[in-house]
């Protein structure tokens, strides 16, 4: 299994470190908070485009921030690593790009 690691200290849920892992085995980042699992978002590539289709955080910890980590990693994950086009199928994750217009061009290169 291939697993790629994120790790951002002191996350806005405290001074714990949240690290998002990706697993392209499985199509998914996962967020981890202290050793345990906190969230995740899927994605599948079709084509050209990476299309995220779903993301969770667990409902004790989504006072936190953390689903905004989790995408905020992923897509710097898939600018970083890859020439994809991003597409938000989920509505968290085109609401938080909508939000962040730094992250607006992922949803238009490569066309």
């Amino acid at each position: 299994m291939t697993i790629d690691k994120m790790t951002r200290e002191g996350s806005a849920a405290g001074d714990a470190a949240a690290e998002v892992v990706h697993e392209p085995d499985l199509s998914r980042y996962t967020l981890w908070l202290d050793g345990e699992p906190a969230g995740l978002a899927d994605y599948r590539i079709v084509g050209q485009e990476m299309r995220f289709t779903h993301t969770e955080v667990d409902p004790a910890k989504r006072e936190h921030g953390l689903a905004g980590i989790l995408v905020e990693q992923a897509l710097d994950d898939v600018r970083i690593r890859t020439g994809l086009t991003v597409v938000a199928a989920c509505p968290f994750v085109a609401d938080w790009i909508d939000q962040h217009a730094e992250y607006q061009d992922l949803l238009s290169r490569g066309r």
